[in-house]
């Protein structure tokens, strides 16, 4: 194809300049300037021989289904792209760069002057900004703060940074959540003598951090090594200068939560532009939203859960209120025919003419008599207000007497029972014939769950702020439900249950403002875990 013959010498400043110039007109380009040829690994008359639709074709074949439209239309004589275009272009070797290209009117009306400019530094500010806010928006569903902090190193690492959050505890900073030359952590680690991690550097040793915090901007470093030499040791330093290039550039960018340091994002790389140093501040303010969040979130999740427990109280103290009105009636109801039986109970055994049948129906008349008794005294345990009288109580002592007086099922000799007691374990303050109550009762509820031969477990020992009794057994295990449901009254995990034992393990460790819970043993059982302060406030109001 024969190129147009057209006069050029009217746009030959254009042949000096820097940047690829060329002017088009109709399918063909009337000039193009050296810069142009380079850029495209082509001469001069061939680029201008070929028409622009192909040069687009061959060029910019990313672009081409959005590219050909504009050119056709400034083209035709129609208006030109008033901002510039960003477009991706394949050079003569392969490479892909991208270009900014800017479209400008000509010496006559049908010409358009186009400038391609290399636009490398701008478009991967443009990444960077479109990567960090991707990874800003994946953080706000983050909802602990350490899934938050790995979540924007890793996303600040992707993009050919080295990074770590270096965080403000108290009067020192401590490495966080860092993405470092593995060779350098570990040799650091080896000088030091300690994780990274541990590592504690004084405030006063860094004061380009805390000028950081107080101005709340971020600061930029063109000469990293200059301050990475006031943080670490000469020797550490000498090892970070081996596996950094000497250009390395850096960035600390402050991390606000509620209007309070956290700490700060440093980053180091060779491409920190002043608009990449910008997006990387505006994604530490980002970072610390998403702290602020999961704070949020927390804080949330703590004021339902005692606004849910203050529920519980609630209506567990409604249905003790009823249960104890059904109660008493129960009480006064039951006990005085009891008392009746039981006398004629008395009368009957030293009756001489019952025969062996009768006696045995008077013993099983008597011990189904006492069971009732039972019911009835466990029932008023639930129900009656708890007043503990506080005394110097061993918690040990109170498991061996419970399982001295253990009366179990015919077969509860046959199990193998286990008490650890830690000799460390301290006194607690508490009423030691309600402690007694609820210990006896959750012995006793491990071995109606135990099966024959099996072994219930009991463990004594210090816990953080008070003292800690572990029972575990090999039954049946923790039901398919809420694990605290098994303390409410009338809650049945066996058939011959009676649902009130453990309510009353429940009603004394609150009144002695401990906490008592049920899980699955691992191996298969319960295990349950009772925990008890040194002494309560309403045992010292007492």
């Amino acid at each position: 194809m024969t190129s147009v013959s057209v006069p050029t010498a009217d746009y030959r400043l254009l042949e000096g300049l820097p940047i690829a110039a060329s002017v088009v007109r109709g399918e063909h380009l009337l000039f193009a300037n050296a810069a142009l040829a380079r850029l495209f690994g082509a001469p001069v008359s061939e680029l201008m021989a070929t028409p622009v639709a192909a040069l687009i074709a061959r060029f910019i074949p990313e672009e081409r289904g959005w590219v050909e439209p504009i050119y056709e239309t400034y083209s035709r004589g129609g208006p030109r792209p008033e901002k510039p275009l960003w477009l991706r272009l394949r050079r003569a070797d392969g490479q892909q760069i991208t270009m900014s290209v800017h479209h400008a009117p000509g010496l006559t009306p049908e010409d358009t002057v186009v400038l391609m400019q290399n636009a490398e530094g701008e478009d991967s500010v443009r990444r960077l900004t479109e990567a960090l806010a991707a990874a800003a928006a994946e953080m706000l569903h983050c909802r602990d703060e350490q899934a938050v902090l790995e979540k924007a190193v890793d996303a600040v690492h992707r993009q050919g940074f080295y990074v770590t959050v270096m965080r403000l505890e108290g009067d020192i900073f401590r490495h966080g959540p860092m993405r470092q030359e593995a060779a350098s952590v570990a040799e650091a680690e080896k000088l030091y003598g300690m994780p990274i991690g541990d590592v504690r550097i004084p405030t006063s040793a860094v004061p380009h951090f805390r000028e950081v915090l107080e101005r709340r901007k971020a600061a930029f470093h063109p000469d990293i090594y200059a301050v990475v030499s006031r943080i670490h040791p000469p020797e550490v330093l000498a090892n970070i200068r081996k596996l950094y290039p000497p250009e390395a550039q850096g960035l600390d960018a402050p991390i606000l939560v509620d209007g309070k340091p956290f700490g700060l994002l440093s980053v180091q790389g060779t491409t920190i532009t002043p608009a990449g140093a910008g997006t990387l501040e505006l994604f530490a303010q980002l970072l610390g939203g998403a702290l602020e969040n999961v704070r949020h979130h927390q804080t949330l999740a703590v004021r339902l859960e005692e606004v849910s427990r203050l529920q519980d109280e609630l209506v567990a103290r409604e249905r003790l209120t009823v249960l104890g009105e059904a109660a008493g009636v129960v009480a006064h109801e039951v006990r005085n025919p009891l008392g009746a039986i039981l006398n004629a109970v008395a009368v009957l055994r030293r009756e001489a003419h019952l025969g062996p049948t009768g006696q045995a129906a008077v013993g099983m008349l008597e011990e189904e008599v006492i069971r009732l008794e039972d019911i009835v005294k466990d029932l008023l345990d639930v129900v009656r207000p708890l007043e503990p009288r506080p005394r110097p109580v061993q918690l040990g002592e109170l498991v061996r007497r419970a399982l001295g007086q253990l009366h179990g099922p015919p077969d509860a000799p046959t199990l193998r029972f286990t008490v650890d007691e830690d000799s460390n374990t301290p006194s607690i303050e508490g009423d030691e014939t309600l402690l007694q109550l609820a210990v006896t009762h959750l012995v006793r509820n491990a071995v109606q769950a135990s099966p024959t031969g099996g072994r219930v477990r009991l463990a004594v020992e210090p816990a953080k702020d008070g003292v800690r009794l572990v029972v575990e057994d090999e039954g049946p295990g923790i039901p398919n439900v809420d694990p605290r449901r098994i303390f409410e009254p009338f809650f049945l995990t066996r058939a011959n249950g009676r649902g009130l034992g453990l309510a009353i393990v429940r009603r004394v460790v609150l009144a002695h403002e401990g906490t008592v819970r049920a899980m699955a043993r691992p191996g298969g059982g319960a295990r349950f875990e009772l925990w008890l302060p040194p002494t309560s406030s309403r045992a010292s109001a007492d």
